[in-house]
């Protein structure tokens, strides 16, 4: 073989296993330094916290979570310093006691250990307990370190030049490999790098150890490589020259072509090489291969590229094919997803609206007070069942993205209001603060989905009613613009009124209960709404808060509080209910409303979860404008004192009160009611007050004199000068019905009412009316559905379709309620061949599942029937007057359907359908749905009239 081949080969050779060398020596040094980074964060996070924030639980989760980062290492364990005069107090603390290794010469991470059968650790100055380890080290827990002669030495030589120090090899016991342990010490602060040995080995508390298992790392590296099998490789141990040891590799047999190179493992005591070798004799050179063979290679290697193309080509054509079915499939399935999610809800729902139809019957009769509280709480349980499958069909809609939002002007305060009214029983039963709080930035009406707004409220206000055993729950809301100019020019207004968390005297903070808050302003300020401008003219951007003084949600739980069915902890379902799904629905539908939610937590403290939502600005009709509470003459002009001590509960006081035009002002104390009445009162002053609200706990914390004597004193002025101003009504806020000497003070004429919290404009009105004796005849009729309901459904002839006795039963009960003449049918033929024209129907109530004929089905040929004989009569083929003198028949026919799926309200629409009525349905949703087809009539009647 010619010298320039034996160059070449020598070059190879070299280049191969520097290559190698290079490899192991890089990815060692990666793992060395993700162990070096895993003291550090022991340093961090155990030693330098208080409380620790790691345990065994945490350490083994840990490591195995980031094991990727640490290929080379077959475990990973943390041992503690620990000297004698601490060792007894250690062994308490942890359950059992240091141990002795077997050997001298044995490590713990090289065998499994049955520590229980190990001897204690004998008396020496110091020991080093390892008290966190990896699953795959998991029996080294409690071994002393510093008994181990070599590790014992390693410990030293590491705590003293604060790097990486590795052990001689040894045998590992499941592969029976050789391996090495890397040991670097912990210390309890950041060192100079130029510390002393002294100054190291006084900061040291602990020591963190990994093993490497060298051959299966090496075989790991070499598969990496395409000519892995072209050479042989060795790695040895040759810290001690004359006695190399051999980590990896087969006996060196062959004295052919040899390389070595050296490498650097990071620990300058030990040293270690790669020999390199051609794992057969060198290959002939290239002019020994004949050009015809050459040819032949050249021609197969062709054959072989073309014979891959076609296979690659034929590939492709069998997975496209695959891919299409499979796509088939999984539209199908979403199909028929959807097809079980309707079958599901109407199998649901058709026997819940019979449950929930037949107790609202049965609490229409005359019932005494414990069965009336039986119905109720059984009514109220149907109706939480009823909420609980929405929810779960709400997840399923917003997984196949069919969930849409409706485009309604709407009063948000008044949702606001129907929100309280729903948890008004459960926070008076707690004794809690629960209050709104709208800004007067806020338009009277916006243009966007009320319900789905409603839902994130009462998911939001739910959570916090059930989180929530004392102190306050304080829904707010917002222009986004007012945060955004307080964060820029620093006001301090917002802050007041949105119950900031601020010392006050006596310990308390002024917030709506005085309980301590969490700080909402650090989740504000991250919202993109609050630092950028939106470019709609038009656009009403809120940010909404619902702030409590629960128990808050622990900082390990947070990252997964908007999953779906996910809760702080397993027992949080067991104690406080819920699916875990609400938060997760709230998330998905702020996002549809263009905005984004996020939250602030303490435990022990409470929460505030922020949501911001985009809507238009609209009008409100004449008609509603006319029902509206706030709109009631009879309160304008008059004036009232809020006497409370809480500042951010007197603004929510007067925040009512101006809603229904009563000038208010606040006072802190009773203690100076009586001395500012009496000047307001004099004949020459301006002044008047027609009302005074006292909250409950500042009329109860009050002294000198106590309230209720300064209360008989004012009844006694009263009385004293019957010529000065008209009496004063007292009403007292209270968060619970227990309050026996206001209800002394009530019976004897000194306090005029007591308002229940939560504060709402209806039960505030009513409860003004009640006590000034104005308006109480128009109060009881304005703006209440039933009223409206029985003045355009009274005497209207409706038909009832459905294959359900109960459900015709509970749906005629519910319209003859109303005045309505109601005619059952329990089948869609049954009720084409009713609807056929002429007939005397005003409406049809039409279920959408029954057998042989469904309700699209037999709506399809009504509207058929229909369009036949408006044809004929408008060609002149026949009169009207066979017709029942009707020129154009077109009956209203509203679906009653359990399904809430998008695709049935789409049916509804297609087959001709006008609305549909979700079963079970209630007086606000029937007044809804029929509002548009009688109210035009009943209006032409009255103009006729």
């Amino acid at each position: 073989m010619s010298a320039n081949t034996m160059s070449r080969n020598k070059e190879n050779l070299v280049n191969m296993c520097d290559e190698r060398a290079r490899m192991l020596q890089d990815q060692f040094n990666v793992s060395m330094n993700h162990v070096h980074a895993l003291a550090i964060l022991v340093s961090t996070f155990h030693h330098g916290k208080r409380p620790s924030a790691i345990d065994q639980k945490t350490f083994a989760e840990y490591t195995a979570r980031t094991a990727f980062e640490r290929p080379l290492t077959s475990g990973v364990a943390y041992a503690l310093r620990v000297v004698h005069s601490e060792r007894e107090l250690f062994e308490k603390q942890h359950g059992w006691t240091i141990k002795k290794m077997e050997t001298e010469d044995q490590s713990p991470v090289r065998n499994e250990y049955m520590t229980e059968r190990l001897d204690p650790s004998p008396i020496q100055d110091e020991y080093a307990p390892v008290i966190f380890s990896q699953e795959t080290v998991a029996h080294i827990v409690s071994i002393d370190m510093m008994s181990g002669k070599e590790d014992r030495e390693n410990i030293l030589r590491a705590r003293a030049t604060g790097k990486g120090v590795l052990t001689s090899p040894f045998k590992l016991l499941k592969s029976n490999h050789l391996g090495v342990v890397l040991t670097f010490a912990v210390y309890n602060r950041d060192l100079p790098s130029d510390a002393t040995p002294d100054e190291r080995i006084k900061a040291t508390v602990g020591y963190l150890g990994a093993s490497f298992d060298v051959p299966s790392l090496v075989e790991k590296l070499l598969h990496q490589l395409a000519s892995k099998q072209t050479i042989v490789v060795n790695v040895y141990d040759t810290t001690n020259s004359s006695y190399p040891m051999r980590m990896y590799g087969p006996n060196a047999t062959d004295t052919g072509l040899l390389h070595v190179s050296h490498l650097d493992f990071g620990d300058p005591l030990r040293k270690h090489e790669m020999h390199c070798r051609f794992k057969q004799k060198l290959p002939p050179p290239w002019s020994a291969v004949t050009t015809s063979t050459g040819v032949l290679v050249i021609v197969l290697l062709l054959g072989h590229i073309f014979y891959a193309a076609i296979n690659r080509i034929e590939k492709v054509e069998d997975d496209y094919h695959e891919m299409r079915e499979l796509k088939g499939r999984a539209e199908a399935a979403d199909i028929a997803k959807s097809q079980f999610l309707a079958t599901v809800s109407h199998e649901i729902r058709t026997p819940m609206n019979g449950v929930l139809g037949m107790l609202q019957m049965l609490m229409d009769t005359d019932l005494d007070a414990t069965q009336q509280d039986y119905a109720m709480t059984a009514q109220d349980s149907g109706k939480a069942l009823i909420a609980l499958i929405n929810e779960v069909l709400d997840q399923a809609k917003i997984e196949s993205g069919r969930l849409e939002l409706e485009a309604v002007p709407f009063d948000v305060r008044a949702v606001l209001d129907s929100v309280l009214s729903l948890f008004s029983d459960k926070s008076l039963e707690k004794g809690i603060e629960l209050a709104v709080y709208v800004s007067d930035g806020v338009p009277e009406v916006i243009v966007g989905d009320p319900g789905r707004f409603r839902q994130i409220i009462t998911n939001l206000v739910g959570n916090s009613i059930k989180f929530t055993e004392k102190g306050h729950i304080f829904v707010s809301l917002h222009l986004a613009e007012e945060v955004k100019s307080t964060c820029n020019d620093g006001s301090q207004a917002l802050r007041r009124n949105t119950a900031p968390v601020e010392n006050g005297a006596g310990g308390t903070h002024n917030t709506l209960s005085g309980f301590h808050v969490v700080d909402r302003w650090r989740i504000w300020e991250n919202f993109k709404m609050v630092n950028s401008s939106s470019d709609a003219v038009d656009a009403v951007n809120l940010l909404v808060t619902v702030e409590d003084t629960g128990v808050g949600i622990p900082s390990e739980a947070q990252s997964r509080v908007f999953m779906p069915f996910m809760q702080a902890d397993s027992s949080t379902s067991r104690t406080y209910g819920g699916t875990g799904i609400g938060l997760s629905i709230s998330k998905c539908l702020v996002h549809l409303m263009g905005g984004e939610i996020g939250f602030v937590s303490e435990s022990g403290v409470g929460s505030a979860f922020t949501f911001t939502a985009v809507f238009r600005e609209g009008y409100r009709n004449s008609a509603d404008l006319k029902r509206h509470p706030s709109n009631n003459p009879e309160f304008r002009g008059m004036s009232a004192l809020v006497v409370d001590g809480r500042s951010v509960r007197a603004e929510v006081t007067k925040y009512h009160l101006q809603r229904l035009g009563i000038k208010a002002d606040i006072m802190i104390s009773p203690a100076s009611l009586f001395s500012f009445i009496s000047n307001a009162w004099r004949p020459s002053s301006p002044e008047h007050i027609d009302m005074v609200l006292v909250d409950e706990e500042t009329w109860n914390s009050s002294s000198d004199p106590e309230s209720s004597q300064l209360l008989r004193e004012l009844r006694r002025h009263e009385k004293t000068h019957p010529a000065e101003k008209r009496r004063l009504k007292i009403f007292i806020l209270a968060t619970s019905r227990r309050h026996a000497e206001i209800d002394e003070l009530q019976l004897a004429g000194h306090v005029d009412g007591v308002m229940l919290k939560p504060l709402r404009l209806s039960m505030m009105s009513a409860c003004l009316h009640k006590a000034l004796g104005v308006g109480s005849k128009r109060e009881q009729s304005s703006g209440q559905r039933p009223p409206a309901l029985r003045s355009i459904l009274n005497g209207r002839h409706i038909l009832v379709v459905d294959d359900n006795a109960v459900n015709r039963k509970v749906a005629a009960g519910a319209l003859k309620k109303f005045g309505a003449k109601v005619t059952c049918a329990d089948s869609g033929k049954a009720a084409v061949e009713m609807l056929r024209p002429p007939h005397n129907f005003d409406a049809c109530f039409m279920d959408v599942q029954m057998p042989e004929m469904d309700g699209f089905e037999a709506t399809t040929l009504v509207r058929s029937i229909e369009s036949r004989v408006n044809e004929e009569i408008r060609f002149g083929e026949t009169k009207k007057e066979m017709y029942g003198n009707v020129a154009h028949w077109h009956v209203p026919i509203l679906a009653m359907t359990a399904d809430v799926i998008q695709a049935t309200h789409v049916e509804c629409a297609r087959c001709g359908m006008d609305d549909y009525v979700s079963k079970p349905f209630e007086e606000e949703q029937l007044y809804s749905a029929v509002a548009r087809f009688f109210e035009y009539d009943k209006m032409m009647a009255e103009r006729d009239l």
